[in-house]
């Protein structure tokens, strides 16, 4: 996983893999990876780290395996939402706050359909 040498690792809560906090250009970051992860375990971990994601200086960096269509259709409404395919075959995905939507996510329902 390619974090900035200044990332440091933070406690979120409910989460099962470790998540790094750097900042950049005045934007703080949280990063994970589940691209060794299965199901449901991708799902809970962008859940926990998308609780974080509060105003438009916050985003959330996941790495996965492959695109977790379960987790954007339940919520892609709520974020802004960049897509990136990584030369490694894993996919990165940064959530970005959505004003007035982001409120609106249920970030409690964990539960994996895809």
């Amino acid at each position: 996983m390619n974090i900035p040498q200044d990332a440091q690792k933070v406690e979120v809560p409910g989460a099962s893999v470790d998540f790094y906090k750097y900042e950049k250009d005045g934007v703080t970051y949280y990063q994970f990876d589940t691209s060794r992860c299965g199901p449901p375990e991708p799902m809970v971990n962008a859940m926990a780290g998308l609780k974080l994601v509060k105003s438009p200086n916050v985003k959330l960096v996941m790495i996965n395996h492959k695109m977790p269509m379960g987790l954007l259709n339940k919520i892609e409404e709520n974020y802004d939402i960049e897509k990136e395919e990584l030369p490694d075959g894993n996919v990165k995905l940064v959530f970005s706050y959505k004003e007035g939507k982001s409120e609106e996510a249920n970030l409690n329902d964990s539960h994996c359909d895809g």
